[in-house]
This record gives C-alpha cells, sequence and structure tokens, in this order.
C-alpha cells in the first residue's frame, strides 16, 4: 500500500481532534484589541470541526455501504475491527482476524506512544462515538455563536472553549484507556476557568465543587485502569507484539529456547479492544463456560458452533487458558471492584444521584454558552464511558449488577423529576432535568441482564437519549440565557408575558420544552421509548417509575413555559424580541429536535451497526 494512502485515518482523526486547540494556539498571538477578529476566528475553528465531523460521517457511512453482506456491515465496531469485506466466511465477530496494521480506509489508527508501557495513540470511530462527534461539534459551534456577547478577557475565554472541544473529542474517540484518561482530565482545567472566571457571583465555589467532584471520579478511574493493566493478557494481544517480547528476552538471555522465552513473556496494556476481550473471556470462565473458549481462526477459517474466539491466532487453548484463569482478573472480586470503579468514576460525570451535587450549581454560576456545553456534550462523557469501556470490559460484573445499575438510573429519574418540579430558579430547574434525563441513559444500559433483541432496543435508546438530550437541554440553556439577557434574573415567579413582546421567541422555545418533555415527533420521545421499551422486558418494575415520572416532567417543563410566556406582565412588556443571532441558534436547535424526532431511522440506519456489534460480541457470553 502507497505509504501516504496509509496515513489517511491517522491524518483524519488527528484533525478531527486537534483542529480546534491549533487555532486556539494561533489566538494567543492576537492583540486583544482584535476582539471582532477573535470571534469570526473561534467560529471558523468550530465550524471547521464540525465540516470535518461531516467528513468522518461520509466516510463511515461508505465504509458500512462497501460491505457486500449486511451481517458483517452490522458487526462493525473498533472491538471487531473487521478487515476482510468480502470474506462471508465469518458469521461470528469474535471469529475476525486480526487487523492489518495501517489501514487507510478502516477509519482506525493506532501508533506506538509510550512503547515501554504498551500506550499507543489508537483512535477510532465507530457509530455510537461518531454521534457522540457530531454532537459536541454542533453544540460547541453554536455555544461559540452564543458567545458572541462575551468581552472580558474574551481571548481566554475562546482559547478555553476550543481547548475543551479538542479534550472532549479526544475522549470520544481514545480506544487506548490511558490516553482516554488523559483527554478525560484534559477538560477539567478549561472547565474550571469557564466556570471560575466567567460565571455568576459564587461561581468560584461552584468551580471548586466540580473540581472536587470530578477528581472524585477520575480517581476510581485511574484505580480501575492501572487494575486493568495489571492484567497479563498475552494470550489475547497481536501475536507480532508477544514475538517482540520473545525477541527482547532472548536478547537478554540467549541460551534460552523461543518455548522457554514465551512463557516469560507478560504484555500489559491499556488498548481497549485487548482489555474487552480479557472480559469476556473472563465471564465465560466466571460463567463456567469455559470450554467454549477458543483461539480466533485463521483467515478462512470458521468456529464451531457456541464457540467464542477470543484467544490470539495459532495459542495454545490449553495453557492460555490456565494462564488466564490462574490470574485475579478471572475471581468476582477483581470483577466487581474494577466495574463499580468505572461505573463510579463515569457516574460523576454523568451524573447519578447522588453524585450529582456539583451539577445544579455549576449550571446556575456558569454563563450561558458554557451551559450549553456542559449539559449538551459534557454529561455525554459519563454515558458514552459506560457504554464504552465499563460493560464491555467487565461484562460479568454488569450482568450481575445490572439491577441495581438499573436501580441508579432510576433514582436519578425519579429524583431529578421531583428536584425540579421544586424549584424557581430556571436554570436550576434545567439542571436537576438533566440529572432525570440521563438516567435514562443508565436504564437503558440495565437491559443488559434481559435478552440480546432487548438490550439492542435500549443500548439504542440510551444512545440516542444521549444526542436528543444534548440537543434540547442545549436548546434550553440558550433559551434561559436570552430570557436572563433581558430580566437579569432567573426567577420563574418574576417572569411571564414574554409571549406578547417576543412571539417569535416563543414560538420557536416551545419547541424545545416539548422536546425536553418527549412529546411524540420529537427527539426526547425516540430516546426515551426505546430505554422503556427494552427495559420492560428486563424488569417492570424498573421501568413503571420511570414511565410514571414522564409525567412530572410534563408538570414541571409546562408549568416553566406557562410562568416565562404566558399572562401580562408590564415589567417585561417592553423587551425586544430575539436577534437575528438568537433566532439562528435557537432555529438549528429546534429544527434539528424536529429532525431527530420525525425521521430517527436516519440516525438508527448508522447507529445500529456499531449497537448490534456490541450486543452480538456480549450476548455470545450467555
Amino acid at each position: 500500500m502507497n505509504p501516504a494512502a496509509r496515513e489517511v485515518d491517522m491524518i483524519a482523526l488527528t484533525a478531527q481532534v486537534f483542529l480546534p486547540l491549533a487555532f486556539a494556539l494561533v489566538l494567543l498571538g492576537v492583540p486583544s484589541r482584535f476582539k471582532e477578529f477573535m470571534r469570526w476566528w473561534a467560529l471558523v475553528a468550530v465550524a471547521a470541526t464540525l465540516t470535518l465531523g461531516a467528513c468522518r460521517f461520509v466516510d463511515y457511512y461508505s465504509l458500512l455501504e462497501s460491505y457486500s453482506d449486511r451481517s458483517l456491515a452490522n458487526l462493525y465496531h473498533p472491538e471487531t475491527r473487521l478487515e476482510a469485506r468480502s470474506d462471508h466466511a465469518f458469521a461470528d465477530a469474535n471469529a475476525l482476524p486480526l487487523p492489518k496494521p495501517y489501514r487507510s480506509d478502516d477509519l482506525l489508527t493506532r501508533r506506538p506512544w509510550v512503547s515501554g508501557m504498551n500506550i499507543d495513540y489508537a483512535l477510532g470511530i465507530d457509530g455510537i462515538s461518531l454521534a457522540m462527534v457530531l454532537l459536541t461539534c454542533f453544540v460547541i459551534t453554536l455555544a461559540v455563536v452564543a458567545s458572541w456577547t462575551v468581552t472580558e478577557n474574551l481571548r481566554g475565554y475562546l482559547i478555553l472553549l476550543l481547548t475543551l472541544e479538542t479534550g472532549v473529542l479526544g475522549a470520544f474517540l481514545a480506544l487506548d484507556l490511558f490516553l482516554f484518561f488523559v483527554f478525560y482530565e484534559m477538560i477539567l482545567l478549561p472547565m474550571f476557568f469557564l466556570v471560575g472566571l466567567w460565571g455568576g457571583p459564587n461561581r468560584k465555589a461552584a468551580a471548586t465543587k466540580f473540581v472536587v467532584y470530578t477528581l472524585l471520579g477520575s480517581v476510581c478511574l485511574l484505580g480501575a485502569i492501572l487494575a486493568l493493566y495489571s492484567v497479563n493478557v498475552r494470550d489475547f494481544a497481536d501475536p507480532g507484539i508477544v514475538a517482540a517480547k520473545v525477541a527482547d528476552v532472548r536478547k537478554l538471555d540467549p541460551a534460552l529456547t523461543a518455548a522457554q522465552a514465551t512463557e516469560r513473556v507478560e504484555v500489559h496494556t491499556f488498548d481497549f479492544t485487548t482489555l474487552a476481550k480479557a472480559g469476556r473471556a473472563a465471564m465465560l470462565v466466571l460463567g463456567g463456560k469455559e470450554d467454549r473458549l477458543h483461539a480466533r481462526p485463521a483467515t478462512g477459517q470458521a468456529l464451531a458452533e457456541g464457540q467464542v474466539g477470543l484467544f490470539a491466532p495459532g495459542t495454545d487453548r490449553v495453557a492460555a487458558l490456565a494462564r488466564f484463569k490462574a490470574q485475579p482478573v478471572c475471581t468476582p472480586t477483581f470483577q466487581y471492584a474494577v466495574f463499580a470503579l468505572l461505573a463510579f468514576g463515569f457516574a460523576v460525570k454523568l451524573p447519578l444521584v447522588p453524585l450529582h451535587g456539583w451539577l445544579p450549581d455549576a449550571h446556575v454560576e456558569a454563563s450561558t454558552p458554557v451551559s450549553m456545553v456542559l449539559a449538551g456534550v459534557l454529561l455525554k462523557l459519563g454515558g458514552y464511558g459506560l457504554i464504552r469501556f465499563a460493560l464491555p470490559i467487565c461484562p460479568w460484573a454488569a450482568n450481575e449488577l445490572a439491577w441495581y445499575l438499573g436501580l441508579a438510573g432510576v433514582v436519578s429519574i425519579v429524583y431529578g423529576a421531583l428536584a425540579a418540579l421544586g424549584q424557581t430558579d430556571f436554570k436550576k430547574m434545567l439542571a436537576y432535568s438533566s440529572v432525570s434525563h440521563m438516567g435514562y441513559v443508565v436504564l437503558g444500559l440495565a437491559a443488559w441482564g434481559t435478552a440480546g433483541e432487548a438490550y439492542e432496543l435500549a443500548l439504542s435508546g440510551a444512545v440516542y437519549q444521549m444526542v436528543a438530550h444534548g440537543v434540547s437541554a442545549a436548546g434550553m440553556f440558550f433559551v434561559v440565557g436570552v430570557v436572563y439577557d433581558r430580566a437579569h434574573h432567573r426567577d420563574l415567579d418574576r417572569l411571564g408575558g414574554l409571549k406578547e413582546p417576543m412571539p417569535l421567541f416563543a414560538g420557536v422555545s416551545v419547541v424545545l420544552f416539548f422536546a425536553s418533555m418527549a412529546l411524540p415527533g420529537l427527539c426526547g420521545f425516540v430516546g426515551e421509548f426505546c430505554v422503556m421499551l427494552g427495559a420492560w422486558q428486563y424488569s417492570i418494575a424498573l421501568t413503571v417509575p420511570a414511565m410514571l415520572t414522564t409525567i412530572v416532567t410534563a408538570m414541571y417543563l409546562l408549568r416553566a413555559w406557562q410562568r416565562v410566556f404566558l399572562g401580562v406582565n408590564p415589567a417585561t412588556a417592553a423587551y425586544p424580541e430575539a436577534t437575528a443571532r438568537e433566532f439562528t441558534v435557537l432555529a438549528l436547535f429546534a429544527t434539528l429536535a424536529v429532525f431527530l424526532g420525525v425521521a430517527p431511522m436516519l440516525v438508527f440506519v448508522w447507529l445500529d451497526p456499531s449497537i448490534n456489534g456490541q450486543v452480538d460480541a456480549l450476548m455470545r457470553l450467555k
């Protein structure tokens, strides 16, 4: 293959992640008096990043279309790493061959970064991560437009916002746990300063609380990552890696035979795909199904019915199984502990009750654009982490604890809605609303404890719920910002009558209110409906409270819209209508909310292959 062609994915994915940061570095040299230039430069940066995201969407869709066998297309996922497009012999995702080093068209790239610790610069796109990337680019683009009125220390503000985008995109695309952690932590400082310097009167306390909670979650994630790195994955790793380590051992002790050197080799890695194979193997062992665990066959061969190919091709199954079973990873204690650490760490970011304490304060004190990014993008990192890392790496513990995970989601759904119902601060109401809506994501993941078709539906709904909430919540916080710019307060009891002076604003805003309320035909309905439909087959006891909470959600959202827009209020009678800039932002959010509600299959058609691939890989273990 042409060396230049091999770099296509490397360049494309790296540009997708680091383009905002590159534009931010240019701002360092721009004199502070050129504020208008800075605004347009930042807008060009986020618009260019959004354009790259659209290009990745076209690439991904073309990749799926290129598979002549639909069943193979439905298995596309970074973990399975499909290689032979026309090879119909691999009916099992786990029987697929290892990928060639660097293909130019599979939307995956991997380069050694810290070779001594097996840390790779590994990025990849599938339908799940692509949905998060497009959501991130869309919301942050509109957040920059919403920041047009920011004047105080504008350069620093825009640099932090662009740096934040790079961190979020990197976290959504990383396939190496260490690299993911670096990007995940990279988000911390920009958010701390964006809240702490450009926020409200209590911004310092809110920013500090955000950092403390986030660091608590990060410590848990770090503990889980270190525990996973301790696992010897030599029998799951690429044979080329093992061969290189064998050669290194023989260089140190030439008297050793190849077999003796091989026995001494251990492979420790942060690679998500390899650790996921080890996690699935541990589930088979702990479930008493170790006889189904086999090596992946060579190209052109296939496994027998019921066999799961997880060991590397050519591996001695008996010896590999003995080595693997002797490790702590095959004990319930290890599985419970690692899953708990991962779940706790991501639950802080989601956030789940009772780890949500930082969110209302952060939203109340943050500026409107920062609240848009916080609700529309950052909360999704928690749900994404559970879907991408926690469940695939620790499937046995996830299955055993599925009901408790679902209970945590339901508690968040109910508590968040009831807390929102009691708020008079417009922003705080939306903050608790986010806690409630993100609980549906966790409820959908809990359906892992049921049959494959129901879990596919619930997991699809969970991902769709993240996208839908990102659009509706970011739009709703912009609505609050428009109101606050005129009223200079967010007290629902003192607002009212905005429909008369601002009819256009009221008409567009009601679309976002109804979308948050999950009205059929709008984006919020699709995700919640799929989650509850899938979760119903797992646990009616968990699903019924979630269903009844939709009534409470309608109560606080309808009440808020009535208090803000209806009635007669002399204090608001002279408010100006939404500006062209404000209307453009609102119209884009409202349009996307309608589109996602009436044409969900246009999203599911490229989201489902990744969902199905992950579900198929996990369900083969049951």
